[in-house]
C-alpha cells in the first residue's frame, strides 16, 4: 500500500521538478544560500506537485486505463480509490501553500497555485482531451517550479525570471511531442488530440526543431542580460546543439519511435546540465555596477 501511494503522486517528475527549482534558488541567491529557506522550498513544493500529480491521475484514470503506458496506475486500476486520493491532494497542495505562505514568501505561493490551477483545470481537465494545444498551455505550468526557486529567493518577478519562464516553457514542448510520437498509438487508442495525431510525425519533427531552436536563444539571454556567466553558456550552448543535430537526424532515421526515445531521454539530460550550470556559473553585480562571476 505504501508503495502504491507513492506511485501516484510520480516521483521522477517530483524529482525532475526538484532539479529546476533548486537551479532557480542558486541562480538567484549567488552564491550565499539560506539552506533553511532552500530546504523548505524544497519540501513545501515536493507537496504541491505531488499533489498536482495526484489530482491529474484521478482526472486521467479513464484515459489511463485505455494506453499502455499508463493502464497499471493505480488509479486506472482501482487500488486506490478516488475519495482516498482526492484526500491525500487535497492535504498535500494546503500543506505546500502554508509552507510557501508562512516560511518562504506571499508570491511563491500565489505562483505555485496559478501553477496549480494551469496543470490541472485548465490542461489536464479541459485541454488534453481536447485540443492539440494543451501540451502548448500545459508547459506554463512546468516552468512555474524554477520561477518559485529564484522568487523564494528575490521575492519579486523580473526580467530573470521572465527568461526562466520562456526557458522551461519552451524545453517542455519539444520534450512532449517526442513523448507524443513515441507513444502515439496510445494517444490515439484513448483519442487524445497530441500533434502528431492530428497533423502527423512529418509536422511534429519541425516544430521539435523548432521549439529547440528557440529554446537555444531563449537559454543565451540568461548570459546576454548579465545573470550568468559564459561557461554557463558555453555549456548549454554545446549541449543544446547536440539536442537540435539529434532532432535533425529525424528526418533520415528510419525508425519513428527510436528517434523520438533518442530526443526524449537527450532533452532531460539538456534541461538537467542548464539547470546545473546556472546554479553555479552565476554573476554578481558589485557596488560601483561592475560583475563578478562566480564559478
Amino acid at each position: 500500500m505504501k508503495k502504491q501511494y507513492l506511485q501516484i503522486i510520480k516521483p521522477k517528475i517530483i524529482f525532475s521538478n526538484l532539479i529546476s527549482i533548486t537551479g532557480g534558488f542558486f541562480l538567484a541567491s549567488k552564491g550565499k544560500i539560506n539552506y533553511l529557506l532552500f530546504f523548505t522550498v524544497l519540501i513545501a513544493m515536493l507537496f504541491v506537485i505531488a499533489s498536482s500529480c495526484i489530482f491529474n491521475n484521478i482526472i486521467d484514470r479513464d484515459i489511463d486505463f485505455k494506453m499502455k503506458r499508463t493502464c497499471n496506475r493505480v488509479l486506472a486500476t482501482g487500488l486506490i480509490s478516488v475519495k482516498l486520493s482526492l484526500i491525500y491532494g487535497i492535504i498535500l497542495i494546503i500543506a505546500g501553500c502554508i509552507l510557501l505562505y508562512y516560511k518562504v514568501n506571499t508570491l511563491t505561493m500565489i505562483l505555485a497555485s496559478i501553477g496549480f490551477v494551469i496543470y490541472v483545470v485548465i490542461y489536464s481537465l479541459y485541454m488534453k482531451r481536447n485540443s492539440m494545444y494543451g501540451i502548448s498551455i500545459g508547459s506554463i505550468s512546468g516552468a512555474i517550479p524554477p520561477i518559485i526557486g529564484y522568487c523564494a529567493v528575490s521575492d519579486r518577478l523580473d526580467i530573470c525570471a521572465l527568461i526562466l519562464l520562456f526557458i522551461f516553457s519552451l524545453w517542455q514542448i519539444p520534450h512532449s511531442y517526442a513523448i507524443a510520437i513515441l507513444h502515439l498509438d496510445d494517444y490515439q487508442d484513448a483519442k487524445i488530440p497530441v500533434l502528431p495525431a492530428v497533423k502527423g510525425i512529418k509536422l511534429t519533427k519541425f516544430y521539435i526543431i523548432l521549439y529547440i531552436l528557440i529554446f537555444i536563444i531563449s537559454s543565451s539571454m540568461l548570459t546576454l542580460n548579465g545573470y550568468t556567466g559564459y561557461k554557463y553558456l558555453i555549456v548549454t550552448s554545446i549541449v543544446n546543439i547536440c539536442w537540435l543535430s539529434l532532432a535533425l537526424s529525424g528526418y533520415k532515421s528510419s525508425n519513428n519511435k527510436v528517434w523520438a526515445y533518442k530526443v526524449f531521454i537527450f532533452s532531460i539530460f539538456a534541461i538537467a546540465s542548464l539547470s546545473i550550470m546556472m546554479s553555479i556559473d552565476f554573476i554578481i553585480p558589485t557596488a560601483n555596477g561592475s560583475t563578478i562571476t562566480f564559478n
